[in-house]
This record gives C-alpha cells, sequence and structure tokens, in this order.
C-alpha cells in the first residue's frame, strides 16, 4: 500500500507541478498579448481557471497524504496516547470519511450533470474539468485508509502490548 501511495504522489505532485507551471505561462502570455496586441485568446482565461481548479483539488489530496492540511490540534495533540486522544482520532477519521464520501457523491453526480455543457473558449466538455472532484475523492480516500490502517495498527499493537 505504501509502494502504491507514494507512486501516486509522485504522479500527484508531477501533475500539480506541470498544471501550475502551464497555468502560469497561459497567464503571463495572456497578459502580454493583452498590452503589446490588444488581443487576449478567448480560451486562455478558462484553461487558467480549469488549470487552477484541477491544481487546488489533486493539491488537497496531495496534502492530505502528507497530513498537512491546516487543522485545529489543540485536543488531539493534547490527549494523544490516552484512550480519550485514540477516540479522538477515530471519531476525526470517520468524519474525514462523511465528508470525503459526501464530496464523491455530489462530486460525481456535478459531473454527470455536466457532460451537456460545453466551456465557450475551450469548446470542451464542462464533465471534464468537474470530474477532479471524484477523482480526488478517491485519491483522499485512499490517504483516508492509510490513516485508519495506522490507527487501528496503534490500537491492536496497544492489546498486545508492544510500543506504538
Amino acid at each position: 500500500m505504501d509502494k502504491l501511495l507514494k507512486g501516486v504522489r509522485t504522479v500527484l505532485y508531477g501533475f500539480s507541478v506541470a498544471a501550475m507551471s502551464v497555468m502560469l505561462i497561459v497567464i503571463f502570455a495572456q497578459v502580454v498579448t493583452r498590452y503589446s496586441f490588444g488581443y487576449t485568446p478567448e480560451w486562455s482565461e478558462e484553461l487558467a481557471r480549469f488549470l487552477f481548479v484541477w491544481v487546488v483539488f489533486l493539491g488537497s489530496a496531495l496534502i492530505m497524504g502528507e497530513s498537512g492540511h491546516l487543522a485545529v490540534q489543540f485536543l488531539p495533540d493534547k490527549f494523544k496516547g490516552t484512550k480519550f486522544g485514540t477516540a479522538l482520532d477515530i471519531i476525526i477519521n470517520l468524519a474525514g470519511y462523511v465528508f470525503i464520501i459526501l464530496l464523491l457523491t455530489q462530486g460525481w453526480k456535478m459531473t454527470s450533470i455536466m457532460t451537456f455543457q460545453r466551456a465557450p473558449g475551450l469548446d470542451i466538455p464542462m464533465s471534464w474539468v468537474y470530474a477532479i472532484i471524484p477523482v480526488s475523492s478517491i485519491l483522499m480516500l485512499l490517504y483516508l485508509f492509510r490513516e485508519t490502517t495506522r490507527i487501528f495498527n496503534a490500537l491492536t499493537g496497544r492489546k498486545t502490548g508492544q510500543e506504538v
């Protein structure tokens, strides 16, 4: 599982960097053409916006894999290693599943609904833009499953008397 997630991280990082680079180049070219030639390609702003959405969602999955999301850690840190801390970890983990499954189901619905609409500048189906929501949700579920496994191993380690 760790090997798979390491590969996923590498792909996510590479795609995020590439998409961000393309986005910055497109925006720079848009500004140059606007001020130098008085012309802006209609697709450039749309492409930059869509790439930004994809980078944000893939970046969210990437950050989740590194446990880097902004969180209120006062209680989990204060009670780490106690029974209450373990219960809190489980509750936080379950809340993560609820949120991500909600994001996945609603993202899938939005992607399905938007198949008829096309982006005016790029003339691509809007479902391609919305598809990142269920894709990133699945990636987040993979990382959350790893966290669940960590919690489970910590619980079983305590039961057997092993040091966690």
